[in-house]
């Protein structure tokens, strides 16, 4: 982490500015993510900022970065994980929708608002969603679906959880875990076996 002192104080990190952007963003929009606003909330100077970001759209511009690598990226790459069946894969995917380590659906849906006021972003998102349901639908031709059928497939997963996101939806881990089966079922056709749920509920700390 790159940080700086100075006889002044401590200028912080560009990972303490920006996760102090992050957090802004969240709480307020893209509008409370400015520079004094930022220097106030961690009691640094405003010219500390510029000892690492340029400006203001170069912290906005590595906001993007660290949505684009972590959630779509994580997407794509639990889509072309290692998986014996296409419902063991489904099952790879719905790791991002539990795991904040590989898909954070705050951040998604605050860049999602951010959309609605810059058409840059809109185009960011529109890129994402492209990739993301690329990915979901080369997991299904894997699994010999043909295209239509991959599309199809790829467009009522990622769309039902678009949904969650926007729709701000908030289950208990517990209604969400007991539903996983169902989902995978409709999504691939096929129910996920037992052993597939076994490894699903363990890595992600629930027991069978």
């Amino acid at each position: 982490m790159e940080q700086e002192i100075y006889s002044g104080g401590w200028r912080g990190s560009a990972d303490v500015w920006l996760n102090a952007a992050y957090d802004a963003l969240l709480e307020t929009g893209v509008d409370g993510v400015k520079i004094q606003l930022l220097a106030k909330k961690l009691n640094l100077s405003r010219t500390s900022f510029y000892w690492f970001f340029k400006d203001r759209q170069a912290l906005l511009d590595a906001l993007i970065s660290l949505w684009r690598e972590k959630n779509t990226g994580n997407l794509i790459k639990q889509a072309a994980a290692y998986a014996e069946t296409i419902t063991e894969a489904m099952l790879n995917v719905t790791d991002c929708w539990l795991s904040h380590d590989l898909f954070d659906a705050q951040l998604e849906f605050s860049v999602r608002s951010w959309a609605l006021q810059s058409p840059e972003i809109l185009h960011e998102i529109q890129n994402a969603d492209h990739l993301r349901l690329a990915a979901l639908s080369r997991m299904f031709v894997k699994f010999g679906q043909n295209e239509k059928q991959a599309d199809v497939r790829a467009r009522t997963i990622y769309l039902v959880q678009i949904g969650y996101i926007s729709m701000q939806t908030h289950e208990d881990l517990e209604t969400r875990l007991k539903r996983i089966p169902e989902y995978v079922e409709i999504f691939t056709g096929q129910p996920p076996k037992q052993r597939e749920l076994d490894r699903f509920l363990a890595r992600n700390q629930h027991p069978a």
